[in-house]
Protein backbone atom coordinates (compact mmCIF):
# COMPACT_ATOMS: atom_id res chain seq x y z
CA UNK A 1 0.00 0.00 0.00
CA UNK A 2 1.35 3.42 -0.99
CA UNK A 3 1.21 6.49 1.21
CA UNK A 4 -1.15 9.28 0.25
CA UNK A 5 -0.26 12.98 0.50
CA UNK A 6 -2.27 16.13 -0.22
CA UNK A 7 -1.41 18.11 -3.34
CA UNK A 8 0.27 21.34 -2.11
CA UNK A 9 -1.67 23.39 -4.68
CA UNK A 10 -5.25 22.10 -4.57
CA UNK A 11 -5.30 19.64 -1.65
CA UNK A 12 -6.38 16.62 -3.72
CA UNK A 13 -5.11 13.26 -2.44
CA UNK A 14 -2.06 11.97 -4.33
CA UNK A 15 -0.83 8.39 -4.10
CA UNK A 16 2.94 8.47 -3.49
CA UNK A 17 4.41 6.15 -6.10
CA UNK A 18 5.41 5.74 -9.74
CA UNK A 19 1.74 5.89 -10.78
CA UNK A 20 1.80 9.60 -9.80
CA UNK A 21 4.63 11.12 -11.87
CA UNK A 22 3.87 14.71 -10.73
CA UNK A 23 4.00 13.87 -7.01
CA UNK A 24 3.62 15.56 -4.60
CA UNK A 25 1.29 17.41 -7.00
CA UNK A 26 -1.83 15.76 -8.41
CA UNK A 27 -1.14 16.96 -11.95
CA UNK A 28 1.26 18.82 -14.20
CA UNK A 29 -1.13 21.80 -14.01
CA UNK A 30 -0.82 22.05 -10.21
CA UNK A 31 2.96 21.67 -10.52
CA UNK A 32 3.11 24.62 -12.95
CA UNK A 33 0.84 26.76 -10.75
CA UNK A 34 3.27 26.21 -7.86
CA UNK A 35 6.27 27.01 -10.07
CA UNK A 36 4.58 30.22 -11.19
CA UNK A 37 4.02 31.23 -7.55
CA UNK A 38 7.75 30.84 -6.86
CA UNK A 39 8.66 32.74 -10.05
CA UNK A 40 6.45 35.70 -9.10
CA UNK A 41 7.76 35.59 -5.52
CA UNK A 42 4.32 34.75 -4.11
CA UNK A 43 6.23 31.94 -2.34
CA UNK A 44 9.54 32.81 -0.70
CA UNK A 45 11.94 31.40 1.85
CA UNK A 46 12.74 33.97 4.55
CA UNK A 47 16.34 35.11 4.54
CA UNK A 48 18.69 36.42 7.19
CA UNK A 49 18.15 40.19 7.50
CA UNK A 50 21.73 40.83 8.62
CA UNK A 51 23.18 38.85 5.72
CA UNK A 52 20.79 40.55 3.29
CA UNK A 53 21.93 43.99 4.50
CA UNK A 54 25.61 43.07 4.22
CA UNK A 55 25.38 41.92 0.62
CA UNK A 56 22.62 44.19 -0.69
CA UNK A 57 25.07 47.10 -1.04
CA UNK A 58 26.91 45.07 -3.70
CA UNK A 59 23.75 44.59 -5.76
CA UNK A 60 22.29 47.11 -8.21
CA UNK A 61 18.77 48.31 -7.24
CA UNK A 62 15.91 46.19 -8.52
CA UNK A 63 13.91 47.74 -11.30
CA UNK A 64 10.43 46.59 -10.31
Amino acid sequence: MSATVDCPTCGAPVEWGPQSPSRPFCSERCKLIDLGAWATEAHAIPGDNLEDELFSEDMPPRGH
